[in-house]
C-alpha cells in the first residue's frame, strides 16, 4: 500500500506536468498564429496610413514646379502666386492642433475618414477651377482636409502598434514619409505638367484618398475612445486664427515690406492671439495643447529638428527650382529630373534610419542627420547657385548630402517627439509634429529668406542645422511625461 500510495502522486505530478506542457505549447502556438495574422494586418495598415501621410505632403508641393505656368494661365502677379502657393499650408498648419484634438475626442479612424472625404472633394474641384479664386478656395479646402487627416493617421497608427517598441520602429519609418512626399511632389509635378497639364497633379490626392476611404474599414481598427474629452473650442479658435494670421503675415513679406500694413497687421494679430492661447491653455481644464507636453527638452529639440529640416528641404526645392528655370533656362521636366539623385539618396537613408536608430538611439541619429543635412545646404550655397558651375559638382554633392541627413533627422526626431506619449494623446502628438513640419516651410522659410540672397539663406539654414545638431546631441530628457 505504501508503495502504491507513493506512486500515485508521482503519476499525478507527471500528468500535471504533461498537461501544463501541452497547455504551454498550445498557448505558444496560438500566440504564433495570432502574430502571423496580426503582422500582415499591421503592415497593410501602415502602408495605407503611410501613403496618406506622404500624399498630404505631396499635395503641398504639387503646384510648386508648375506655379509659373499657372500664373501665366490665370494672369497672376507675384502676390497672387505667393498666396496660391501658401494657401494649402495656411489651413493645414492652422487647423492641425484642432484636428489632433478631434482625433483624440472622436477617434482616429472617424476623423481620418472625414478629412479624406474633404481632401477628395477639394482635389476633385481643383482641376476644374475656371479661375484663380476657385483654385484658391480648393487649395484652402485641401489644407483643411489634410489638417484632419494627418494627426488622425498618427492616432490610428498608435492603435495599430500598441507596443512601445513596435510603435517606435514604426515612427522611425514614418518620420521620412513627409520629406519623401515633398520630393515626389517636386519630381512628379514637373513631369505631369509637361506631359499632360498641371491640373492632373490633383489626381494623385484624389486617387489616394478614394482608395484609403475604401480600405480603411477593412485595414484600420476602430479607435473610438470610451470616454470623451472636451474640445477646448476657445483654444482651437485662438490656435487656428493665431497660427494662420502669423503664417500669412510672414509669407507675404516676399511681396510686401516688413513695415507695411499688409505684413504688420496679420503678423501682430497672430502674435497676440498666440500669446492669449498660451495664457488660456494654462488655465483650461482640458487644454488643446497642454503646456507640459512641450516641457521635455528632447521633445522640444525633436520638434525644432523637424521644423528646421522641413524648412531647409522646402527652401532647397523652391530656390533651386527657380534658379534652374529662370537663370539656367531649364524646362520643368529637366528641373524635376535634377532632383532624382535627391530622391534616391532620400530612399537609401530612410531605409537605413530604422536599424541605425535601433543600434545607436534616436537622439544620436537625429543629431548626425542634422549635421549631414547642414553640410549639404552649405555646399549648395557655396557653389550650386552659380549659373556657370556644372551640375555634377556644383549641385549634385549638396543634393546627395542634404537628403541623406534629412531622412535620418526626420526619422530620429519622429521617434523622440512621440516617445512616452499615451494612446489618448496620439492625435495631439500628430497635430504638434505636423504643425512643426508646416512651421518650417512657412514661418522659418519666410524669416530666413530675408537674410539676403538665396545663397546666404541656404548657408544660414545649414549653420542653424549644425548648431541644432550639437544641441540635440547634448540634450537629455527633463520635465514630466505627458499625461
Amino acid at each position: 500500500m505504501t508503495a502504491v500510495d507513493g506512486d500515485e502522486p508521482s503519476t499525478t505530478s507527471t500528468a500535471n506536468t504533461t498537461s501544463a506542457a501541452s497547455t504551454t505549447t498550445a498557448a505558444v502556438r496560438q500566440a504564433r498564429q495570432a502574430r502571423q495574422v496580426q503582422q500582415p494586418r499591421q503592415r497593410g495598415a501602415f502602408v495605407l496610413l503611410g501613403s496618406v501621410q506622404a500624399t498630404l505632403i505631396f499635395t503641398l508641393a504639387a503646384i510648386s514646379v508648375p506655379l509659373p505656368r499657372i500664373g501665366r494661365e490665370f494672369g497672376l502677379q507675384r502676390s497672387g502666386l505667393i498666396l496660391l502657393s501658401a494657401a494649402y499650408g495656411l489651413t493645414f498648419a492652422g487647423l492641425l492642433l484642432f484636428g489632433g484634438r478631434l482625433a483624440d475626442r472622436y477617434g482616429g479612424r472617424r476623423t481620418l475618414t472625414a478629412g479624406l472625404m474633404l481632401l477628395a472633394a477639394a482635389s476633385a474641384a481643383a482641376p476644374l477651377a475656371p479661375g484663380f479664386e476657385a483654385l484658391l478656395a480648393a487649395r484652402f479646402a485641401q489644407g483643411a482636409g489634410a489638417a484632419l487627416s494627418a494627426p488622425a493617421a498618427m492616432a490610428v497608427l498608435r492603435a495599430v502598434f500598441p507596443s512601445p517598441a513596435a510603435y517606435g520602429r514604426a515612427m522611425a519609418t514614418w518620420g521620412g514619409l513627409s520629406v519623401l512626399g515633398a520630393t515626389t511632389g517636386n519630381l512628379l509635378s514637373g513631369v505631369i505638367s509637361t506631359l499632360l497639364s498641371w491640373r492632373w497633379n490633383f489626381a494623385v490626392p484624389l486617387v489616394v484618398a478614394g482608395a484609403a476611404l475604401a480600405l480603411a474599414p477593412r485595414l484600420l481598427p476602430d479607435t473610438t475612445p470610451s470616454g470623451g474629452r472636451a474640445l477646448d473650442l476657445p483654444g482651437a479658435f485662438l490656435a487656428t486664427c493665431g497660427i494662420t494670421l502669423a503664417s500669412y503675415g510672414l509669407v507675404v513679406t516676399d511681396a510686401h515690406p516688413w513695415s507695411s500694413a499688409g505684413v504688420l497687421v496679420p503678423l501682430l494679430s497672430g502674435a497676440v492671439l498666440l500669446a492669449a492661447l498660451w495664457g488660456a491653455e494654462r488655465r483650461a481644464r482640458d487644454p488643446l495643447l497642454p503646456p507640459r507636453f512641450l516641457l521635455d527638452r528632447r521633445r522640444a529639440a525633436a520638434l525644432s529638428a523637424i521644423a528646421l529640416t522641413a524648412c531647409g528641404t522646402a527652401m532647397t526645392f523652391v530656390v533651386l527650382s527657380l534658379h534652374l528655370q529662370q537663370e539656367r533656362d531649364w524646362s520643368a521636366l529637366r528641373t524635376s529630373a535634377a532632383f532624382v539623385p535627391f530622391a534616391v539618396a532620400l530612399l537609401a537613408s530612410g531605409r537605413a534610419a530604422g536599424p541605425l536608430i535601433g543600434r545607436y538611439g534616436a537622439r544620436a541619429v537625429t543629431a548626425a542627420g542634422l549635421g549631414v543635412g547642414g553640410a549639404g545646404l552649405v555646399l549648395l550655397a557655396l557653389g550650386g547657385l552659380d549659373a556657370g558651375t556644372p551640375y555634377a559638382y556644383g549641385l549634385l554633392p549638396g543634393l546627395v548630402l542634404l537628403p541623406l541627413g534629412t531622412a535620418a533627422s526626420f526619422a530620429g526626431a519622429a521617434v523622440l517627439a512621440t516617445d512616452g506619449v499615451p494612446l489618448g494623446q496620439a492625435g495631439l502628438a500628430g497635430g504638434v509634429m505636423n504643425t512643426a513640419m508646416e512651421f518650417g516651410p512657412t514661418v522659418l522659410f519666410a524669416v530666413l529668406l530675408t537674410l539676403g540672397d538665396d545663397a546666404s539663406s541656404l548657408a544660414a539654414t545649414g549653420a542653424a542645422l549644425a548648431a541644432l545638431a550639437a544641441l540635440t546631441a547634448l540634450s537629455r530628457r527633463t520635465g514630466p511625461r505627458p499625461s
